[in-house]
């Protein structure tokens, strides 16, 4: 059986941190940004983790 291959989308939005969870961006920050707040726009900068539920998709998506 050949080896699975690796979601190429989801190599090019996740990382995997040192202790195992997993890293992504904020949606919402690409365009119409000008009715968005100062606040807001700061806020989506910065990388979050992905929930407990999503976990395991974005897990088995990232596995190659």
């Amino acid at each position: 059986m050949p080896k699975m291959k690796t979601k190429s989308g989801a190599k090019k939005r996740f990382a995997l941190t040192g202790t195992g969870k997993i890293k992504r961006k904020h949606a919402y920050k690409s365009h119409i940004l000008t009715k968005k707040t100062t606040k807001r726009k700061r806020n989506l900068t910065y990388s979050t983790t992905v929930e407990k539920a999503d976990a395991a998709n974005v897990k088995e998506m990232l596995q190659g």
